[in-house]
């Protein structure tokens, strides 16, 4: 009996000591995987100056021709002849459709005939009033016959004209939305006609910095379709009434465009001054972390881990930024001159990260870049 005590009371504390030694393993682990430091991660970096930022707005505009219409019919007829090709350029004047002016010409032929047989017969009345044969009335009533002819006569005539159709203004034409044969009611459409030199570029701007744009200023337009080519425009106009819904105020430029690339209806960069240069600090857009609760950069900084050791980490930073230029983006507030700055690789990164700086290969950091077409 004394002898199975022994054995249970033997292997329990066997059992207690080997519980014991696995819990103290894995203590010793858990406080290991604590004091774990994770590789540095690899960075580069720019270390901040001030720079002189131009104070600019950018916004989103519309190009609009100065002159653009959609030429139509005056008066219903069939097209006799289309004297036009899509996409061409014409000048004032220029004839583009003519309708069936057929039954126009017969009538002005009668009426014609009808005028030359008043004009005969006002000659022979007059000859008989200074004779004193005929009353005054029927000379009257003849030189009325003759001017109602006339009338008529020139009636048919501009008829005739409005049958046949000019280009309003120089310009190139759309694609033509008519065919010969074609009967066309008034008002129907025939081709679009857009002048293209100059263009109006029309833009909306907040009415807290409409009292910067004045008229004559100069502004730079750059368009998608067209990388690095800047257009250079002058304001014109500035509308009278600011828009209830949007709170901004329309801004008419008028620029040069001989070669016709800009088109009506394209959107349009536009970069405008609106006041005195400032001092700020720039950095690549690379190097700022977006967030919803605030924007922020990592600065590298001389750390110690929780041995005492030092090595090279990041401190998160808030910062405030204010426009951008090209690649890079205006900093006013949150760092100082000086600073070295994480400038590509901050997705990866936390408070407190080691980091390893190797600039070799650094992110573009140009106020004008000129992308390459792909």
């Amino acid at each position: 009996m004394a002898k199975r005590m022994l054995l249970t009371l033997a292997a329990m504390a066997l059992l207690l000591t080997g519980l014991g030694f696995f819990k103290f393993r894995q203590i010793q682990s858990a406080v290991q995987a604590a004091s774990f430091q994770p590789p540095p991660e690899a960075v580069t970096t720019i270390v901040t100056q001030k720079e002189q930022w131009p104070s600019t707005l950018n916004l989103i505009g519309t190009v609009e021709a100065v002159q653009g219409v959609t030429v139509s019919a005056d008066l219903p007829g069939t097209v006799a002849k289309i004297n036009f090709e899509s996409g061409n350029y014409v000048h004032q004047g220029d004839i583009l459709v003519e309708l069936d002016t057929r039954e126009e010409r017969s009538e002005v032929a009668a009426l014609e005939a009808q005028r030359d047989l008043a004009q005969v017969n006002f000659k022979r009345i007059q000859q008989l009033v200074n004779e004193g044969v005929f009353a005054r009335t029927q000379y009257d009533q003849a030189i009325a016959d003759q001017k109602a002819t006339e009338a008529k006569l020139a009636e048919e005539r501009a008829t005739i004209e409005r049958k046949t159709i000019r280009a309003p203004f120089s310009g190139v034409l759309g694609i033509r939305k008519v065919d010969l044969g074609q009967y066309l009611a008034a008002g129907n459409p025939i081709v679009p006609l857009q002048s293209l030199n100059p263009v109006y570029v029309n833009f909306g701007v907040p009415q807290q910095t409409a009292g910067h744009i004045r008229i004559g200023s100069s502004l730079n337009i750059t368009a998608d379709e067209f990388p690095g080519k800047v257009f250079t425009g002058r304001v014109t106009a500035t509308d009278s009434v600011v828009d209830e819904a949007t709170r901004n105020i329309q801004v008419q430029a008028t620029l040069p465009n001989p070669t016709g690339k800009l088109r009506p209806g394209v959107f349009v960069n536009v970069e405008t001054t609106i006041g005195a240069s400032q001092e700020v600090i720039t950095l690549p857009a690379s190097a700022i972390n977006y967030a919803p609760y605030g924007d922020s950069v990592f600065i590298v900084t001389e750390m110690k881990d929780p041995k005492g050791q030092s090595y090279k980490g990041v401190r998160q930073q808030f910062v405030k930024v204010q426009g951008g230029r090209g690649d890079q983006v205006a900093v006013i507030s949150g760092v100082n001159p000086g600073d070295e700055v994480v400038s590509s690789g901050v997705f990866k990164l936390r408070n407190g990260a080691a980091v390893q700086v190797n600039n070799k290969v650094q992110p573009s950091d140009n106020p004008a870049p000129n992308p390459q077409d792909s």
